[in-house]
């Protein structure tokens, strides 16, 4: 894709998402229900995305690999093994917030 504001059109209409683990690719796709693999950079200094693509592979949401076996993963993986996205609970985080700067 050339660059684009936003990405969520494509991913209603898509059946499987092949993305980078950018937090921001990750967690709009697995919001929008959408299974993913995702493809770990593996020439990154200091991987940050590797640690949360690890963590939900380890889940069970997403499916993992690196650009190598990129295909094998395609040839053999089994979407039915994902597990869906828990939805976000903003309420717990504004709860957490509002104590802490003395709200509650």
């Amino acid at each position: 894709f050339r660059f684009k504001d936003s990405l969520a059109r494509d991913l209603r209409r898509a059946d499987l998402v092949i993305s980078h683990a950018g937090a921001g690719s990750c967690l709009e796709t697995l919001e929008e229900g959408k299974p993913l693999i995702v493809v770990i950079n593996e020439k990154l200094m200091d991987n940050h995305q590797l640690e949360l693509a690890k963590q939900l592979h380890r889940d069970g949401h997403v499916l993992c690999c690196n650009c190598s076996t990129l295909v094998e993963t395609l040839q053999s993986m089994d979407l039915s093994t994902l597990k869906p996205f828990p939805p976000g609970q903003p309420e717990k985080f504004a709860f957490f917030l509002d104590k802490v700067v003395g709200f509650q």
